[in-house]
């Protein structure tokens, strides 16, 4: 298993990269996500991979942190969830902004991806409830986040962040760093993760 790739970055495509590493040029797959944030052509880039082994070949997805490799992880868990539903749901959703819609039971928000229909959200919604919640509860003290404030949209920020396991104290740091009067979870949890990295 590849955890990740460093080298050199020598092609950027709508939706892959190819990574040169020691004279091996690594074509990964990426979300729109990561797009965004690869550096400039001829920089050094470090993307964590995963690797799909199938009948008809091997084929490498990349991402630029680890919380959008963890989620991307728990989508294909999910029945009739591959590797490319997958990198759809990450190119329009944040790894905070999926766990926050699964939560939530955000149906609208979860199908947005390209090519995800109803169906689709409706089963990640479905299946991933659990971990999402358990991820929640089994979060140091696992008290309720909602008792920690009265603004809901602090609140989901935090309970995005707490699922992508941030610790509770850091989580609240950042969310309390970022927000502003009017901001929604979504971009909130955006800001903070900014402020973590």
């Amino acid at each position: 298993m590849i955890s990740y790739i460093k080298g050199e970055l020598v092609y950027i495509g709508r939706d892959s990269i190819i990574v040169d590493n020691n004279g091996i040029g690594y074509n990964i797959g990426i979300s729109a996500n990561t797009l965004t944030r690869l550096p400039h052509i001829n920089e050094t880039v470090k993307i964590f991979t995963y690797m799909n082994v199938k009948e008809d070949g091997v084929t490498l997805f990349g991402f630029m942190s680890r919380e959008e490799l963890d989620m991307f992880n728990m989508l294909i868990t999910v029945n009739g969830v591959g590797p490319k539903g997958a990198l759809a749901v990450l190119s329009v959703l944040s790894p905070g902004e999926i766990a926050l819609a699964v939560a939530s039971n955000d149906i609208k928000t979860l199908s947005s991806g390209k090519g995800v229909g109803k169906k689709m959200a409706e089963r990640i919604a479905l299946e991933l409830r659990d971990k999402v919640n358990e991820d929640i509860g089994s979060v140091e003290t696992g008290v309720n986040i909602s008792v920690h404030t009265d603004n809901t949209e602090k609140s989901d920020a935090l309970a995005g962040l707490l699922v992508l396991g941030y610790s509770r104290s850091e989580a609240a740091k950042a969310v309390d760093s970022v927000y502003k009067e009017g901001m929604t979870s979504g971009d909130i949890i955006k800001l903070a993760l900014k402020a973590l990295y």
